[in-house]
């Protein structure tokens, strides 16, 4: 849901709230009247062990959500040393009605953190198709003190945006990443920050931007 991935240094762009209306000067269309269906493929990651994440696609086909139950970072405490950094790499499976393709136009990442007066979270994501390269990472950084809900929100321009191939099926990939650090607060105090849905409204949300294919 902000240079680019998604799918380019510039489409990794992830907006804040659902996708503007159509405009038709803009050569896109509105969603198909077919459903699109996502799986996920394949899941790693310490950030989203197995059966930790879950896709769900909205009934407008303007949008998914990626759901975690087990995404968390932290330090301090007797907190692990690798607890401080997890990651979670999701392969998607999109299916498009025929004639359509679409391009991720944005992303909304939310969670909770609590660090320390000193600590410092970060929470980045790049994304990619299948085949393509790899984008840079977007990063949202967060200080502490922090006690409280979190949202980053990536955004790239209309014309900037990198549509899956017509006719061929990539798969579509996301990586994102959680790190905290101590920094200057006690070792001894714990900060974390999460990415998960323990009360249904902390969710990432990627939104669609869909065209008609090109008749043959």
């Amino acid at each position: 849901m902000a240079g680019g991935l998604l799918l380019s240094a510039a489409a990794a762009a992830l907006l804040a709230a659902a996708l503007p209306a159509h405009d038709p000067s803009a050569g896109f269309e509105d969603p198909p009247p077919d459903k699109i269906v996502i799986k996920v493929a394949t899941v790693n990651g310490s950030g989203c062990p197995a059966g930790t994440a879950a896709v769900a696609v909205s009934a407008d086909n303007t949008a998914f959500t990626v759901t975690y139950s087990d995404y968390l970072a932290q330090v301090g405490g007797n907190s692990a040393p690798t607890a401080s950094r997890k990651n979670c790499q999701l392969s998607l499976l999109v299916h498009v009605p025929q004639g359509f393709t679409y391009a991720i136009a944005g992303a909304d990442y939310r969670g909770f953190a609590s660090l320390q007066p000193g600590a410092r979270g970060t929470q980045r994501a790049s994304y990619y198709f299948q085949g393509s390269s790899n984008t840079e990472y977007r990063t949202h950084p967060f200080a502490g003190p922090y006690d409280d809900n979190w949202q980053a929100t990536d955004e790239t321009d209309w014309a900037q945006l990198v549509y899956a191939p017509c006719g061929v099926q990539r798969n579509f990939n996301i990586n994102t990443e959680l790190r905290v650090s101590a920094g200057a607060s006690s070792s001894d105090e714990v900060s974390f920050m999460t990415m998960d849905s323990t009360d249904g409204d902390i969710s990432t949300v990627y939104h669609l931007a869909w065209k008609e294919c090109p008749q043959d």
